[in-house]
């Protein structure tokens, strides 16, 4: 009988303190998460370029427009930062441009608009979508990531997700790009860390096409959501 107890009491002590090692296992990953601080949901903004008449650069081979595909990489890119908690806010969720509905297109009234919605926002980050072009060559492939000039912050954010997009590209034997400083206007519009993703060119065939596929669409959202939760984690 003491036996018996015996063996009752340790399985329930094995018990106790299997519990005890998970539970100071989630407290310790919940403390060491991008959310230690503070239990309030994060902010991002997403921007997609263009939009209305102003429709941007436009596909070679199919005629597509920036701005749809800039529409298309922002809702992909939604679904991902809200199914990790986020609360996204989107500056463009039509077709249209932000300025037309006062008339004829006005691109200074559209930009100070995306600024509103941006600041009204107050955001923990700022992703603007667009494509590239380069009419002079054909063969220049690949992402781009641009950082506000003199920011170190969004240096650190735009090598990330740069060296993520970069990865996508691999695939399709494209060559790494650099992530640049720049100072659009886009990236002025908030001191929270901005960057402008241009997704690929326009310009070229191969790029066009991936652009076009939502396979793509998602990869490239993925790929720039997995280089800022690596941002956050760093911070």
């Amino acid at each position: 009988m003491r036996r018996y107890f015996s063996i009752i009491f340790a399985t329930i002590c094995f018990c106790i303190t299997a519990c005890f090692t998970a539970l100071r296992s989630i407290v310790y990953e919940r403390e060491n998460s991008i959310f230690a601080s503070s239990e309030r949901v994060f902010t991002v903004v997403i921007d997609a370029g263009h939009g209305g008449m102003d429709g941007g650069v436009v596909g070679k081979r199919t005629g597509i427009k920036e701005s749809d595909l800039n529409l298309g990489v922002s809702f992909a890119l939604k679904d991902v930062f809200e199914d990790a908690g986020f609360f996204v806010v989107l500056t463009r969720k039509t077709q249209l441009g932000l300025s037309d509905d006062v008339g004829l297109w006005n691109k200074n009234a559209d930009m100070r608009k995306r600024r509103e919605i941006i600041k009204n926002a107050n955001p923990d980050l700022v992703l603007s979508i667009h494509q590239n072009s380069l009419p002079s060559s054909t063969r220049v492939r690949g992402g781009q990531v641009f950082y506000k000039t003199d920011s170190l912050v969004g240096e650190k954010l735009a090598v990330l997700v740069q060296d993520a997009i970069n990865f996508v590209y691999s695939k399709h034997g494209v060559k790494d790009r650099v992530a640049k400083a720049e100072e659009y206007y886009m990236l002025e519009c908030t001191n929270a860390p901005s960057l402008i993703v241009e997704c690929g060119f326009l310009s070229n065939a191969e790029d066009e096409y991936l652009l076009t596929t939502n396979t793509h669409k998602k990869q490239l959202a993925n790929a720039i959501f997995s280089g800022v939760m690596a941002f956050f984690s760093q911070s």
